[in-house]
């Protein structure tokens, strides 16, 4: 095994194992002697190091281990201070379909259109900054009043809402066909 091999073995077997792991286990995985494992970490660490590169080998009580450089913590603090991108489930779309068309509406009207809760929809859209609040109703109890975001428009690719698609009578008769047949299927499960 040349150098090169060499080098690029006791990287690999570092990365994988993600923890510590001692030069004898490295010496009988790849049939070569403790002391020249021990010497090849040795000057990758040093020329690493040198280099300036995002990963450091770093010993741990006679263990050698690939971790982060301490140089770019606040790089990976700013990803992961970056919001997740959104997973819009189906329940989720159909709550936004609801907000999108139906605004300024309430929780209670998206549940009577729903037929069920729909405060972790509500929450995590909000979370996405696809919906945000826009005031209170004003009734008893003054509820939250809900509607979409620039972000649910340039997410959706269109630069106002009278830009969404107009449901037509036969998509209409569609979801009413489809909203039938899962009250039948909730029903007959019973």
């Amino acid at each position: 095994m040349d150098k090169h091999e060499l080098e690029a073995a006791i990287e690999g077997i570092l990365f994988t194992f993600g923890e510590a792991v001692e030069p004898s286990k490295i010496a009988k995985a790849l049939d070569v002697d403790k002391k020249e494992i021990i010497d090849t970490i040795e000057d990758m660490k040093a020329r690493w190091e040198e280099e300036g590169r995002g990963v450091v080998i770093s010993e741990i009580d006679g263990a050698y281990q690939m971790c982060t450089s301490a140089n770019i913590y606040e790089y990976l603090i700013n990803i992961a201070k970056q919001p997740r991108k959104a997973q819009l489930t189906d329940v989720l779309l159909e709550t936004l379909s609801i907000i999108a068309y139906k605004q300024p509406i309430t929780k209670s009207e998206i549940e009577k259109i729903r037929g069920v809760s729909c405060d972790h929809a509500v929450s995590k859209l909000v979370e996405y900054s696809l919906v945000t609040e826009l005031g209170r109703l004003d009734a008893p109890g003054r509820p939250m009043l809900f509607g979409t975001t620039e972000e649910f428009l340039r997410s959706f690719g269109v630069s106002s809402l009278d830009e969404l698609p107009a449901p037509t009578p036969e998509l209409l008769e569609e979801f009413k066909e489809e909203a039938e047949n899962e009250i039948k299927l909730d029903v007959g499960g019973e």
